[in-house]
């Protein structure tokens, strides 16, 4: 299990010694009445070349790690920030709510949109309840429920990813894990409507797929994006954990790997820090990109947008040789 709490992330740790500092130099300008403003003006300075030194060098184990940090904005930290009149809607009309998965409808723009994503917790009392964002049978066809609604009455569908896998337990696999996310890849090829998805944290594996099918792909900055995480990669390649920064570079999870691979189609400018650092910003930042691609995508007929959508993931995977 992932422990997105307690993670050691060293590289952030030359930020928290100079914020400490700038904080206490501040209680003594204010203790003392004397003025340093001059001074910690220049640590400040000093503190946002220092961040955008350390953010622009992380490699792919660190990205995860960052992303993976309890106070990364989830998927309902985002769509209140994003959309207006929000409705959480429940259930998949079998006896399931899985709260992993969450979906409803809202207006962008005062356009109806149906949102879903999967939804994590930021404690180990919240995480318990969601499943640590990892999805059950049930969420998927969820998902698939409002999807099918969205192209019913012809609503753009958005979907937020960030989830390490879909749940790999027994009772998962004996309520039809792989045939639920299997169902909702065929048909969210098959509808209508303009689908956009959008990698926010940790996209990991079939449960990343199973709601991330769609006309544009998009990912923010310091997300990852990948087939099996960098633990899981070296224990099956080289029985061997501890291999996981090695297993990180090969996977190529990281999203300008992931745009030179045609995987994604854009790439979310995240604040310096990452999207914890401002939520208010990064959700800014991702709504123009949303309304940006929507409008494209309402252009097309609903065939185009299809044949766009198939040929998009055929060509996935694709190399040549000399």
């Amino acid at each position: 299990m992932v422990n997105r709490k307690g993670l050691s992330l060293d590289f952030l740790k030359p930020i928290v010694e100079l914020e400490y500092q700038i904080q206490q130099l501040n209680k003594i300008s204010a203790a003392k009445k004397i003025s340093i403003y001059t001074q910690i003006n220049l640590f400040e300075q000093q503190l946002c070349n220092l961040k955008a030194e350390i953010f622009k060098s992380l490699n792919p184990l660190q990205r995860l790690h960052l992303v993976r940090q309890a106070d990364r904005p989830t998927t309902l930290d985002y769509i209140p920030l994003i959309l207006e009149e929000w409705v959480e809607l429940h259930g998949d009309r079998g006896g399931i709510d899985d709260l992993a998965l969450v979906g409803g409808l809202g207006k962008l723009n005062g356009n109806t949109v149906v949102c879903v994503g999967h939804q994590r917790g930021r404690d180990t009392k919240e995480n318990l309840i969601r499943n640590f964002g990892m999805a059950s049978p049930g969420g998927y066809r969820k998902t698939l429920r409002l999807m099918k609604h969205a192209n019913r009455f012809h609503f753009p569908i958005l979907t937020f990813i960030d989830t390490p896998g879909a749940w790999a337990g027994i009772e998962a696999e004996r309520l039809g894990q792989a045939e639920a996310i299997a169902v909702n890849l065929r048909e969210m090829f098959s509808f209508d409507v303009p689908v956009i998805c959008t990698i926010i944290g940790e996209g990991g594996s079939g449960g990343a797929l199973g709601i991330g099918i769609g006309d544009k792909i998009l990912m923010l900055e310091y997300a990852v994006y990948t087939v099996a995480t960098p633990e899981a990669c070296a224990a099956i390649l080289w029985k061997d954990s501890k291999k996981s920064p090695e297993a990180a570079e090969a996977l190529k999870i990281t999203s300008s790997d992931l745009k030179i691979l045609g995987i994604i189609d854009t790439i979310i400018e995240e604040p310096i820090g990452g999207s914890q650092a401002n939520p208010h910003l990064a959700a800014k930042t991702l709504k123009e990109h949303l309304l940006q691609e929507l409008n494209g995508l309402k252009k097309l007929t609903n065939q185009e947008r299809k044949e766009m959508r198939y040929q998009k993931f055929r060509q996935m995977g694709t190399f040549y040789e000399y």
